[in-house]
């Protein structure tokens, strides 16, 4: 249960420490650092600023954690960093403070930010993400539970990107990304819905058929997104949870949903 603390790291006296904390050669942990038991700071990383991390979450060599937001609008104040449980951040992590005084860059639980992964101010993240080495996220982004996001994808500024969906490697996105959906290219549009992704996650039959039918309704139908809206509302699997999901998705979008790509589903 004891504190572990190298003697070459700068840890400060005011940070507060859970049960089992390891903090490694040449860290550094500044004065308003919350962590959580269990969590490890590994050789040469950093964690600074108003940040807390939940418990057993894991900072590898070089990740820098809390620092000062790169938003040029930044006027001072206390913005910090708010990360659950159970998060890896990988060698060279990058993630920023957000902006005004009082605001979070926030992380939910059981996430992997691979190496290089740059996460920018008052972004807001769900669970069970995977950002592949060198993702690279602008600020006020929203990522969804469970969603993928290929090496050096891109996320524009203020964008969504839905629950369940994947990202392709270097792509770049700056339209919201609906929940199941794959996007891919240089601006990525949405090629298909995530279906090997989904039965691994335990889909049924019926439920991947509803994905289906959003992805052909909303990308393969050639009606304009009103009228598939309006398509998928009246459809008899509208209140289904997959259906639903997209339209509520799609309503609350201010960036406007990916276009659609050529590539047909498998």
């Amino acid at each position: 249960m004891a504190v572990t603390i190298h003697p070459t790291a700068v840890v400060s006296p005011d940070a507060q420490l859970g049960a089992s904390v390891t903090i490694g050669a040449f860290a550094l942990v500044g004065e308003e650092v919350v962590l959580g038991d269990g969590c490890v700071v590994h050789h040469h990383a950093t964690v600074d600023g108003f940040s807390q991390l939940g418990p057993a979450c894991e900072v590898f060599p070089y990740a820098c954690l809390g620092l000062k937001t790169q938003d040029l609008k930044f006027k001072g104040g206390r913005p910090g960093v708010r990360a659950g449980a159970r998060n890896v951040f990988r060698e060279f992590v990058t993630l920023h403070a957000a902006t005004e005084d009082g605001d979070f860059t926030v992380v939910g639980d059981d996430n992997h930010f691979l190496c290089y992964t740059h996460i920018a101010h008052d972004c807001v993240f769900g669970s069970h993400i995977v950002a592949s080495n060198n993702a690279t996220f602008a600020g006020h982004v929203v990522v969804e539970d469970h969603v993928v996001v290929g090496g050096f994808g891109g996320v524009h500024q203020f964008c969504r990107v839905g629950h369940r969906a994947m990202v392709g490697a270097v792509s770049k996105v700056v339209q919201d990304v609906p929940p199941f959906m794959i996007v891919d290219g240089n601006p990525a549009v949405v090629r298909t819905f995530n279906k090997v992704g989904l039965e691994r996650a335990g889909f049924s039959r019926e439920q991947l058929d509803r994905v289906k039918l959003v992805f052909k309704t909303l990308y393969r139908s050639g009606m304009n997104r009103t009228q598939a809206l309006e398509q998928l509302r009246s459809h008899g699997d509208g209140n289904s949870e997959e259906v639903a999901a997209v339209i509520r998705f799609a309503e609350n979008s201010e960036r406007g949903l990916c276009a659609g790509g050529q590539t047909e589903e498998g």
